[in-house]
């Protein structure tokens, strides 16, 4: 096993470590798996890394043996910034391994986290000899099995560069920002745009309801003009049959509208359209649809208004 990780740039036959493999997290190491890349998968619930295996996955117990194991760069896929900080900085986290094993390490952060935690993540990783780069995506479920994400990255550009091959197994758009912070920064201006453009869309359906037209009909004839987004044609459909599984879902977008509205109070910037429409999923999150798909935003409207997409 190597001590130090001084990989010149990265690609297939790489050994990599995956932290948190849920829905997007196992269809991005599945695509790193695809590409050749040697994976070493860890979960809190083990069961969901093993999933990996007869994909060519192993898997170990906690974020340290992945360090152990050799990985020369380490992939981050969780929730929210405590946990970042707990796979990192915790008890058997990243950075209890010996510092002869961390010199030279990535770590590549795919969570929706704090940019001021970042930061000062990044500053911490640096005293061990280990550099973080944000790199948030964009694309949801479907752009994590196709390989199609947007990839938003802050840190050191260098870094970024060496694990570039690894990022474009998973991603199309691959974009650096800034120093550490700017790839969560430039996320959470994406999710304003997101979630303003998904409320959209529903209030657009509901009309279309109330006005007697195929639902279905509608979505395809607004998404071939000016009103075409990646809403409408992912969620659109879904919205109309009443379903509501999670690709993302509603809790883990209240957390990323936290991270935008603190932001925003941080910089002092009104943000009015982005707060009422945070409210509107915390009503669907009361009504116990926190655990299912963003587009669950729609049962606010149908309460509101008296109808079901889904019915006559």
């Amino acid at each position: 096993m190597k001590s130090t990780h001084s990989i010149a740039l990265a690609g297939p036959g790489t050994h990599v470590g995956y932290v948190g493999v849920g829905i997007m997290g196992a269809a991005m190491a599945r695509n790193l798996l695809r590409g050749g890349v040697r994976v070493t998968a860890c979960n809190r619930t083990r069961s969901k890394a093993e999933a990996l295996v007869p994909d060519g996955a192993t898997v170990v117990d906690t974020p340290a043996q992945l360090i152990a194991a050799g990985c020369e760069v380490v992939f981050l896929n969780l929730p929210d910034t405590p946990d970042v900080e707990r796979v990192l900085c915790g008890e058997a986290g990243v950075l209890s391994a010996p510092a002869e094993q961390l010199a030279g390490l990535v770590v590549v952060d795919h969570s929706t986290i704090c940019p001021v935690g970042t930061r000062a993540l990044a500053a911490q990783l640096a005293e061990r000899g280990v550099t973080l780069c944000d790199a948030p995506v964009s694309g949801g479920d479907v752009g994590a099995r196709e390989g199609t994400l947007s990839i938003m990255c802050g840190g050191d550009a260098a870094a970024l560069e060496r694990v570039r091959p690894l990022l474009e197994m998973v991603g199309k758009k691959i974009a650096h920002l800034g120093p550490a912070g700017s790839g969560q920064a430039c996320k959470a201006c994406n999710q304003a745009a997101v979630v303003a453009t998904l409320v959209g869309v529903c209030e657009a359906l509901a009309l279309a309801k109330r006005s007697g037209l195929d639902l279905q009909q509608v979505v395809g004839v607004l998404a071939g003009g000016a009103a075409q987004s990646w809403q409408l044609e992912q969620l659109g459909p879904k919205v109309a049959r009443g379903d509501h599984a999670p690709g993302f879902m509603i809790d883990l977008l209240l957390k990323d509208l936290r991270l935008v509205s603190g932001a925003a109070a941080d910089l002092k910037l009104p943000m009015p359209i982005t707060g009422l429409i945070e409210a509107l999923f915390r009503a669907a999150a009361s009504q116990g649809h926190g655990s299912q798909g963003t587009q669950a935003v729609a049962s606010v409207l149908e309460t509101l208004g008296g109808f079901r997409y889904d019915r006559d």
